[in-house]
């Protein structure tokens, strides 16, 4: 039994002997980063000096590719400092709220490291660079964490982990291939997916009339009146949620201003679709309500009126600045009358109806490649579970 636990679950073809169990610190070792002054950042040539902010850069996703400062050799020489140069290397924080995120990167080219950071080198002939940085990607470092002001850990605690692997290089490379395959598949759809969001954004600007003018930068064919300026209390009707724990369970869905909640046996609206906006918390988060529903006492429900489109208001809602709007000085809140006497321009039916429809459309794909990714980063999550031990 000892021995068939050191197997993973699923495993390639002509694999049957049991995995190595291997402290990391006989596999490579750890290195904390260095103090970086401000005088000498912002450079654009040279080694790269990364930071914690290098992960967030896009294209930085799974390596570390680009980064927001770089070093010349005359500054290396001048401070006295030693470029890891040991890779590939695995780059993550150590120290400071980052360490909770959990986050690792590949790091393939000499490099420097900020002093809130640290980097694991691997040793070539032991570990397969992709299979190393899936190893790692199953490691939860905020388990090292030491009691303190700020969370932290040290090189010593990183090279003392325990882990399983592979006695041939062989099946390291291929479940280390396959991994970053799916990886690949991943970035790609995130991508697309970012973009379509980006170009969502960019048509809600372009095909609704910047401040002061009346008519849109981009419209269909065949529309050419001025839209008219109304108050939003002209466009819909804010109705104000409630509570629903009085309520028993059943089939009618609960929302709040993070989205659905749970469900009960009675709506507030049972055949009107509405907007849903924050009256509480998250104030500018609009989004689509469709009927029957319930919403809590911090979403308040707008219903069009019987001369507006409901994806064309709900557009209009997106396209408003609400946090602009905050009455209060601590947790954000909006009011009926806030959103009543806030301004929109208002097109005929028939332009609202076609503005709706692309939105609506456009929505429908972005939240096809929204769960494309997502069952993408199941099946990614679940072999890092099954394919290792």
């Amino acid at each position: 039994m000892a021995e068939q636990a050191k197997v993973p679950a699923i495993r390639f073809a002509g694999f049957t002997d049991p995995w190595e169990q291997r402290k990391l610190g006989e596999l490579g070792f750890a290195q904390s980063g260095i103090g970086f002054p401000d005088a000498e950042q912002g450079g654009a040539e040279g080694t790269p000096f990364f930071k914690v902010s290098d992960m967030n850069t896009p294209g930085n996703e799974y390596e570390l590719a680009a980064s927001k400062n770089y070093v010349t050799a005359e500054q290396i020489a001048r401070m006295g400092w030693h470029p890891l140069n040991q890779v590939p290397a695995i780059f993550f924080a150590k120290v400071g709220a980052a360490v909770m995120l959990n986050r690792k990167r590949l790091v393939n080219e000499p490099f420097l490291l900020d002093n809130n950071t640290m980097a694991f080198s691997m040793d070539s002939s032991l570990l397969d660079t992709q299979f190393g940085q899936s190893l790692f990607e199953r490691l939860d470092l905020t388990s090292l964490i030491q009691v303190g002001a700020l969370p932290s850990f040290n090189s010593s605690d990183v090279e003392s982990i325990s882990v399983s692997l592979p006695s041939t290089m062989d099946e390291q490379r291929q479940i280390g291939q396959y991994l970053c395959n799916l990886d690949t598949l991943i970035t790609l759809h995130q991508r697309k997916y970012g973009k379509l969001v980006v170009f969502k954004k960019s048509m809600l600007e372009k095909m609704f009339p910047k401040d002061g003018e009346s008519v849109p930068e981009i419209r269909f064919a065949g529309f050419t009146d001025p839209w008219e300026q109304r108050k939003f209390s002209d466009i819909v009707d804010v109705c104000s949620g409630k509570d629903y724990k009085h309520l028993e369970e059943g089939p009618i869905p609960v929302y709040g201003t993070g989205g659905f909640m749970t469900s009960v046996d009675e709506a507030l609206s049972y055949d009107r679709d509405a907007v849903g906006i924050g009256r509480k918390g998250t104030i500018d988060k609009p989004y689509l309500l469709k009927a029957p529903f319930w919403t809590v006492d911090t979403l308040f429900y707008a219903i069009p009126k019987s001369d507006m489109e409901l994806e064309f208001v709900h557009c209009s809602f997106l396209n408003v600045d609400w946090k602009s709007k905050d009455e209060s000085t601590g947790l954000p809140s909006l009011s009926k009358e806030a959103i009543n006497e806030t301004i929109a321009l208002v097109p005929s039916f028939n332009e609202q109806s076609r503005l709706g429809e692309f939105f609506s459309d456009l929505d429908s794909l972005i939240t096809l490649h929204q769960r494309k990714l997502e069952l993408l980063q199941n099946i990614k999550k679940s072999l890092l579970d099954k394919m290792f031990v």
